[in-house]
């Protein structure tokens, strides 16, 4: 009798818990460390969520749902079925990146809905909270009165309690959707659909909305739609309809990462952790390394793409590429042009064979030079936008390069679809991890320019190494150019996504070949770039004749692009920042550091270093009299010798920068 006394008494409890939830009392699970919290509620069946930090509100009650072609939309009328919380604690090792090791812990709450009358549909809500903020997505589990449908909008929002500052690009624009100087507004003053990830700032917090695997599913964009929420806004196909979907559905995480400083940001690496771990098994095939090529000289126009007098990858070409890269401690070298099918307007046509080379370019005495000089080689595949024309040719092209021992391709997209699909929505996302999955098979490893956002899936796929998806160095070639601000806004911005092929490295600032345009930087920022924006893949991406003779190449030389430990020393968005990283393969130390157009002087502790280690520092530092704008290439190179009580003080020109390598001495 006692027993059944408590079985009934256990029973009561549960009932009175669920039936708790199903009258709207908040659900909540905080993170690890207690900081921050996120709260979930119904409000007359409505779905909403809350977050705070230090019990501080940073979201009000946001709404959450879908709305569902020629469907009832499945956002009100609901209850919670169930309410569970869980915890979770890894430390796993990246096959490259950053860091090497990256701790993955949160706390979960995962909420079964399940609508209370009609058709009695039914989706989850998966809430993982981290020291450093917050991931949630969408589970719509197979169902009878839900298998396949069309999302039409989701509803989740973001309702913010202050009107934050904001550093925001477009979302909908021309065919390279997300290559644009920043602009910086309150949140209350965006008037148009925003790209992510979206950093904002104010009274002391930094606060970043983007989101983690992106599969199958629309790119989110952000829209303010007053009373400082911004609502997710997803990428539509052609045809309109958002997301062409048959359950069951998982979406992709939608994140919130929240920090006292904007360095916390950029080492915050809780993207990744929403991400799964990797599924192509063996990775000991995949290389970061510093690349060259035949690039620079289409974009100064020197060289040409097609074939002709001017041609660019002609086999005397790359062979002169190979011997730098193999001189100057190069992984490898790449060739655009290479590929038949760039004659006319290729933006508009991108009827190109990615099988068949150019007369002028022998493959096959190419493959064999490169690889007696132990030089991997970069095949380049500019689609034009012209995905079908493209994926008809991907297994051929890929065999290719497996019979030649390409391991490194780099992609392009430069125009929208014939059928006039977005870079960014469902259409492409399908595409592009196409691509990837193929890729993967045949061991290739993968740079992809005009791409979809990065949302974390080289967790998953190692060989997606890196992306442009940013406004890069190709653009001081030919437009107006980017201001020294802006390297300096998207290490807190897009590279929050992931690596980023910003292509630095340019020695002739100040373009000899053509007085009409130049580079924003000074030639000690150009170095400073390798450290301050990561990539594992990185270009040497001048012209070989213009480092010829130079003591700053040295940098280029030496520097890593595959990281033990990466930290942010100092930074202020839009203003300058300073990076230290510690190569993953030896004892060295890197430090960059660079500032927009106002000359600066930056004091750094070099507390990172080890203790009782004495080490030799090779600074290169902008030189005296330099200046972006009318001195850019004075460099001072020297050494000292400094410790982990050191303090340097760097001197940085307007636009300037410094760059630093520390080694052990014996």
């Amino acid at each position: 009798m006692k027993a059944f006394y408590v079985v009934l008494l256990i029973f009561l409890f549960a009932l009175l818990a669920l039936t708790g939830h199903s009258k709207d009392h908040p659900v909540e699970v905080a993170s690890p460390d207690g900081q921050v919290t996120v709260q979930f509620e119904l409000k007359g069946g409505v779905p909403f969520y809350s977050v705070f930090r230090n019990k501080v509100a940073i979201i009000k009650p946001s709404a959450l749902g879908f709305i569902l072609k020629d469907l009832p939309a499945l956002n009100k009328d609901f209850k919670i079925v169930s309410a569970k919380t869980g915890s979770f604690d890894e430390t796993w090792t990246q096959a490259w990146g950053e860091v090497k090791t990256i701790r993955n812990q949160y706390n979960s709450l995962t909420l079964s809905l399940e609508e209370t009358s009609g058709l009695k549909r039914q989706f989850d809500i998966l809430f993982r909270v981290f020291n450093d903020g917050l991931g949630f997505r969408y589970v719509i589990p197979d169902q009878p009165n839900l298998k396949s449908f069309v999302i039409m909008d989701e509803l989740t929002e973001f309702a913010l309690r202050d009107d934050l500052s904001a550093w925001w690009i477009p979302a909908i624009g021309e065919d390279m959707d997300s290559e644009y100087l920043f602009k910086n507004n309150k949140v209350s003053e965006l008037k148009e659909a925003v790209h992510t990830p979206l950093t904002m700032t104010g009274k002391g917090l930094y606060v970043s909305i983007h989101e983690a695997a992106l599969v199958d599913y629309a790119s989110m964009t952000l829209k303010n739609k007053g009373n400082l929420t911004l609502k997710c806004d997803l990428v539509p196909w052609a045809n309109g309809n958002r997301v062409e979907a048959t359950a069951p559905l998982q979406t992709p995480w939608r994140t919130v990462q929240l920090a006292d400083k904007p360095g916390d940001l950029a080492t915050s690496y809780l993207i990744l952790n929403l991400n799964e771990p990797n599924a192509i098994g063996d990775v000991s095939w995949i290389k970061p390394g510093k690349y060259n090529g035949i690039w620079w000289g289409m974009h100064l126009k020197t060289q040409t793409w097609e074939g002709g007098p001017h041609h660019g990858a002609t086999t005397a070409n790359m062979k002169e590429l190979i011997d730098f890269a193999a001189a100057h401690h190069l992984s490898a070298s790449l060739a655009e042009g290479w590929n038949e099918g760039w004659e006319g307007d290729w933006t508009k046509s991108g009827n190109f064979n990615f099988t068949k080379p150019y007369p002028d370019y022998d493959l096959e005495e190419i493959s064999r030079y490169a690889k007696e000089k132990n030089i991997g080689l970069i095949a380049h595949h500019e689609t034009g936008g012209n995905v079908a024309n493209y994926e008809r040719q991907l297994e051929d092209a890929f065999k290719l390069c497996q019979k030649y021992d390409i391991h490194r391709v780099k992609t392009g997209y430069v125009n929208r679809t014939p059928s006039g699909e977005r870079h960014q929505s469902q259409f492409m996302v399908r595409h592009y991890h196409k691509v990837m999955t193929l890729a993967a098979q045949y061991h290739i490893m993968l740079d992809v320019h005009e791409p979809i956002k990065d949302t974390g899936l080289r967790r998953t796929y190692p060989n997606m190494m890196t992306r442009e998806g940013a406004r890069g160095t190709e653009y001081e070639a030919w437009s107006t150019g980017n201001p020294p601000s802006h390297t300096t806004i998207l290490p807190f911005t897009r590279c929050l996504g992931g690596p980023l092929d910003y292509t630095p490295g340019i020695f002739d600032i100040t373009f000899k070949n053509d007085g009409s345009h130049r580079v924003h930087t000074t030639l000690a920022k150009q170095l400073a770039l390798y450290v301050v924006i990561y990539s594992p893949m990185q270009m040497a991406a001048d012209l070989p004749t213009n480092y010829e003779g130079k003591p700053a190449l040295k940098f280029i030389e030496d520097v890593a692009t595959d990281w033990d430990e990466t930290r942010v020393l100092n930074a202020e968005i839009g203003k300058y920042v300073t990076t230290v990283r510690k190569d993953r393969n030896s004892s060295d130390w890197y430090l960059g550091s660079i500032t927009n157009e106002d000359k600066r002087t930056l004091e750094v502790k070099l507390d990172f270093l080890k203790l009782g280690q004495k080490y030799t520092a090779t600074i290169y530092q902008d030189g005296k009299d330099a200046d972006m704008t009318t001195n850019p290439l004075p460099i001072d190179i020297f050494q000292k010798d400094v410790d982990a009580a050191s303090t340097l003080t760097l001197m940085l020109a307007p636009g300037g920068g410094t760059a630093i390598r520390f080694q052990e001495k014996n």
